[in-house]
């Protein structure tokens, strides 16, 4: 069974997690959720209230992290994923965060992010002419790491796919399934 790797931490988006997850599970992948540290993570959820300028977070589901970054061989898996939430503005800091996404990018082989993972693909040094979406307030942050930013649900570049959010998960994850299949069909052939 394909292996699919999603690196996340404490103060990720509850539903930007555990949605991929068990979408791809269901698609019939053996999915690993990474960390730091090799523990119970606390997500959050993030919704948006009248009279706020920006969205709210509220505590959200306990996750278990399989593996620690260290943990990580980035050849067990066939594509991963980086949700949003707060957590990709510390996890890039992880000195083998930058090691386990280049592994993916200089491959060509699929990536999927939203929201706010762009703030660590910026730090791994992959963004630089790559077009991708994320949370509206983070384009200056995309256009200073030489990334293209662009508003949509489902932003595809190459072997990039991206999103604003959570409410974009049916086009974000159907385009991601795509390629997926498209890859290991691709793969079957060679």
């Amino acid at each position: 069974m394909a292996k699919i790797l999603i690196l996340t931490g404490d103060a990720g988006e509850a539903l930007e997690v555990m949605y991929p997850y068990q979408r791809l599970m269901e698609e019939g992948y053996e999915v690993h959720i990474a960390a730091p540290q090799k523990k119970t993570i606390r997500t959050v959820i993030h919704d948006f209230e009248p009279g706020f300028d920006t969205y709210t977070e509220k505590p959200g589901y306990r996750v278990e992290a399989n593996l620690s970054f260290k943990e990580v061989e980035p050849s067990d898996y066939v594509a991963l994923v980086i949700p949003g939430g707060r957590a990709p503005e510390y996890i890039r800091n992880d000195p083998d965060f930058p090691r386990i996404v280049q592994y993916f990018f200089d491959r060509n082989l699929p990536v999927a992010e939203l929201c706010h993972a762009p703030l660590g693909l910026a730090s791994a040094g992959v963004l630089k002419g790559r077009t991708t979406a994320a949370y509206p307030a983070l384009e200056p942050d995309v256009k200073a790491a030489g990334g293209i930013f662009k508003d949509g649900a489902a932003v595809v570049d190459g072997n990039l796919v991206s999103a604003r959010a959570w409410p974009d998960h049916p086009e974000w994850m159907r385009e991601f399934i795509k390629l997926l299949k498209k890859k290991s069909a691709a793969k079957a052939v060679a």
